[in-house]
């Protein structure tokens, strides 16, 4: 029989502010390992595409300090994925230098492993050559020209970098790009661990408390038995049963039955969820089946051009009522500006008009703007520059706002801006255009490992 091994989810998303409560119960309960996701492409294809991070700052820099602090008193070695939102090196970089100012501000001493995930475009690009690289999903096929547009690839590392970094001593570990799942995985599979219960385990507990219910942004512990493993968060208020347990296994899952991982599979066919108590539930019967090919998942974002918006609140009900007609006169008057001037294909303007099927577009299934005395319309333009972008967005706003329609009452303007300037840049625009897998012989070729002595003398 194995002793059960307790693995600390300190935070789901580390940098937004971790619950201290519950944070504080279960670095009391000692744990054996302490695991913090740090980003995903969940924000979109921004921060990977900018190199720019979501978090920072004093947010960043308080986490950082409780878990770096957590693992200096009970001894857990700290594993972190996906530093700063995207895990490009931009992003790696600014991580790597705020634990090491706070190792030097409380005089902490560690072995820190830093695991950078770019790829290189030459790589990429003699797989491609050589008819290897798959789409993840119902996407084209990528071709050389895209990955020339990206400006940075990363690639989901799985266990395995993490292992040989723990394998070369570390007690940090801080990783680039990292598929959610393998902080909390790597240790208890070197431990001989059921491979399928771990990684059904880290799907669990990388979101924190996310399996609970009602949920939440708390700590969450998870303890690896023989052939089971038990969850609970550690916020009192929570409750991890057996549905909202089942229920997490399916999040972010195409097939509710399997969980897709870098090197295979865990099928939750014949996996039971049974209540331990009101708050904790152990779970048994999930399998593994390795793939023929180990593959990683590569994430890539191009620049696709610039961005200027317009922030409008209407309540006059005769605009409200015609605020469709409108939004297409506008366009037709752009069009006519700007032709011989502007290529067409240069800008795109849209006209979100919350109140009237922003969310949902053509999919509304009410759509009416009948009973509403207010709407907000945000005119959304993107340039190929930021130029176009910038001249097209004020065309739009001046002639939406004083664009005449039958029944109009006032001549000076129907449209309320809450800021000045009434239109204003939002910045470059980026897309994803690289969401495919990659083939690797070795899991941790591509993932390079620098070990530091971080408040030690090297």
């Amino acid at each position: 029989m194995k002793k059960e091994l307790k693995i600390f989810a300190a935070s789901g998303q580390l940098g937004y502010g971790i619950p201290e409560d519950a944070f504080r119960r279960g670095v009391a309960r000692n744990p054996d390992i302490i695991g913090c996701d740090m980003g995903s492409i969940d924000p979109g294809p921004f921060c990977l595409g900018s190199g720019q991070s979501m978090v920072g700052g004093a947010g960043l820099r308080r986490d950082l300090r409780m878990v770096l602090e957590a693992t200096c008193a009970t001894g857990a070695p700290l594993l972190m994925g996906s530093a700063g939102t995207a895990g490009r090196r931009p992003h790696l970089d600014a991580v790597v230098d705020v634990i090491e100012d706070i190792a030097r501000e409380l005089k902490l001493s560690f072995k820190m492993a830093v695991i950078g995930a770019d790829i290189p475009t030459e790589t990429i690009r003699s797989s491609l050559r050589a008819g290897e690289v798959l789409p993840c999903g119902i996407l084209p096929d990528l071709t050389e020209a895209e990955l020339d547009r990206c400006t940075g690839v990363v690639a989901q590392m799985g266990v395995e970098p993490f292992q040989r970094a723990i394998e070369m001593g570390a007690q940090v570990v801080v990783a680039g790009r990292a598929c959610d799942t393998s902080m909390f995985a790597a240790i208890p599979l070197m431990r001989g661990y059921d491979e399928a219960l771990t990684r059904h385990l880290a799907k669990l507990i990388e979101c924190a408390s996310g399996c609970a219910d009602p949920g939440g942004r708390d700590a969450a512990m998870g303890i690896m038995g023989d052939g089971y493993f038990t969850v609970e968060s550690l916020n009192p208020n929570n409750r991890c049963t057996p549905v909202s347990v089942a229920a997490h296994s399916l999040y972010e899952q195409a097939n509710p039955f399997q969980l897709e991982e870098p090197g295979g599979v865990v099928d939750l066919t014949h996996s039971q969820y049974e209540a331990l108590s009101d708050r904790c539930v152990r779970v048994t019967g999930s399998t593994w089946t390795c793939t023929e090919r180990y593959y990683v998942k590569m994430e890539g974002a191009r620049l696709s051009g610039h961005r200027y918006i317009v922030l409008a609140g209407i309540r006059d009900p005769r605009m409200i009522a015609q605020v469709h007609t409108v939004a297409d006169e506008t366009r037709k008057v752009i069009a006519t500006t700007f032709a011989g001037a502007i290529d067409p294909a240069d800008y795109v303007v849209q006209f979100r008009i919350y109140g009237s099927n922003a969310v949902l577009g053509a999919l509304e299934p009410t759509p009416s703007l009948q009973g509403v005395h207010e709407i907000f319309v945000l005119i959304d333009v993107v340039g190929k520059t930021e130029a176009i972008a910038k001249t097209v967005c004020g065309v739009a706003k001046q002639y939406f706002l004083h664009l005449h329609y039958p029944g109009m009452l006032c001549t000076s303007g129907n449209v309320a801006h809450p800021f000045s300037p009434d239109f204003m840049s939002a910045g470059p625009v980026y897309e994803f255009n690289v969401h495919h897998l990659l083939p690797v012989a070795d899991p941790c070729a591509l993932f390079p490992i620098e070990m530091r002595n971080v408040g030690r003398r090297t």
